[in-house]
């Protein structure tokens, strides 16, 4: 027998050795950059058809070119063009397995309650939670018709988590976007259609370099509360997507999937 003992197994970023979403047709949003490029890239390895949304024409078209699928221009704010997102996955391949409901923003001008204006609090809800509404809305009829189909919405973990660092807008969002996947979860199942939140820690992105290096006090203080002591890796979250889109989920609906590090489960974190 070959010896495994120093065998340290898959490291972030390294290619799927399985193939479990051959034939299926993903519909990410957000797909051009961060957790929905690295979604996309990942179900594309899976075998997935891919069809990638974004309101960044540029981004979404690399998206589509780089994963063998389409890109279909969409801001997932607007009920139309979600609708004309679904019908372009439908019409191009012949269904709607998958939707990986991900877009979302989180601008500096949401803060605390305090400072946060009502036009930065609607926007934010706008984007990353009535989104959700629409793309689920939109999804469901497909599934419904096929009799099975898995929705992944993401949430995060400041949806189960309060913070002193406060995003009051984005943090409400998300714990609607929760709520809100738990009750179709349940809604749907015995129709073939599971619907999830995925609820990521902090994720290594441009925004969250971005944070370092305006804010460093502020970034460490999020930092420090990470058992594993570090930030998660894009690819990472899009594994998690993979799991929970593929059959190896098939018993897992209306759930609240947290890759956070292990930031919910702590108190004190190593030194």
């Amino acid at each position: 027998m070959p010896d495994t003992s120093t065998t340290t197994g898959p490291q972030p970023g390294e290619q799927p050795v399985c193939r479990r979403l051959v034939g299926r047709t993903a519909v990410i949003t957000g797909a051009g950059s961060g957790i929905g490029l690295a979604t996309a890239r990942r179900l594309a390895d899976e075998g997935a058809r891919v069809v990638a949304a974004d309101i960044d024409a540029a981004a979404g078209e690399a998206a589509a070119r780089e994963t063998g699928g389409i890109f279909v221009p969409a801001d997932v704010t607007d009920p139309g063009q979600v609708d004309a997102l679904f019908q372009a996955a439908y019409d191009t391949y012949g269904s709607v397995d998958i939707a990986f409901n991900n877009a979302g923003i989180s601008p500096p001008e949401d803060d605390s309650i305090l400072t946060t204006g009502l036009d930065a609090w609607r926007r934010v809800q706008e984007t990353n939670l009535t989104s959700v509404f629409l793309c689920c809305k939109a999804a469901l009829p497909f599934m419904r018709r096929q009799g099975k189909g898995a929705i992944i919405n993401t949430a995060s973990f400041v949806a189960v988590l309060g913070a002193a660092t406060s995003q009051i807008s984005y943090t409400a969002s998300k714990g609607g976007v929760l709520a809100m996947t738990r009750e179709l979860g349940v809604q749907f199942a015995r129709e073939g259609i599971r619907v999830n939140a995925l609820c990521p820690g902090p994720v290594n992105t441009p925004l969250l370099r971005e944070l370092f290096a305006k804010d460093p006090e502020r970034a460490a203080r999020r930092l420090v509360h990470i058992p594993l002591g570090r930030f998660a890796e894009a690819t990472e979250i899009a594994a998690a997507v993979a799991f929970l889109a593929s059959d190896d989920a098939s018993f897992i609906t209306a759930a609240e999937f947290l890759v956070d590090g292990g930031i919910s489960g702590a108190y004190v974190t190593p030194l």
